[in-house]
């Protein structure tokens, strides 16, 4: 597995953000059982930067906690047909991981979250993770069934890795 991580802020953190992202994002390929190595990319933001995104992105004019931007088109969630795959050109050609996406956190957001929810920031930034890296394997939560799928695992993924409420 490859995590490209980039701090963009001068926050600091009661923990290895890095560290941290790498245990989630190896638990949550686990639980999809995805079957290749994976790259994603995590960029640790500010407010400002994180609003511009998700206007641009999503035409929403407002901070976030966190946005996905999944490289790979699923027909269903977690479903890797790899002719599929190789059509999208979803293989780094030097190291041959599956390339997810890209994964943009809001430290404040994050921070203010964790103390609204009452809990660490170590878990509040892992369960962002979570959240995010199920989006870049096609899950989405539109539905209240897709939105209890998702919560489900996310819970499972944060819950094997002992990061809990």
């Amino acid at each position: 597995m490859t995590l490209h991580f980039e701090n963009e802020t001068p926050e600091e953190f009661p923990f290895d953000p890095e560290k941290i992202a790498k245990l989630v994002i190896h638990q949550a390929c686990s639980e999809i059982g995805c079957p290749y190595e994976v790259e994603v990319d995590l960029c640790m933001t500010d407010g400002p930067t994180i609003r511009k995104l998700n206007k641009e992105y999503r035409d929403v004019d407002s901070v976030t906690d966190v946005l996905s931007f999944p490289l790979v088109s699923y027909e269903e969630p977690a479903r890797f047909p790899e002719e599929i795959l190789i059509e999208q050109d979803a293989f780094n050609p030097d190291t041959g991981e599956l390339m997810l996406g890209d994964i943009v956190i809001c430290t404040s957001r994050m921070k203010q979250q964790a103390q609204e929810y009452g809990h660490g920031e170590k878990r509040e930034f892992a369960f962002l993770t979570a959240h995010s890296m199920l989006h870049l394997f096609g899950f989405d939560h539109m539905t209240e069934d897709e939105a209890k799928e998702m919560e489900a695992l996310q819970d499972k993924i944060l819950d094997a890795l002992g990061i809990t409420r």
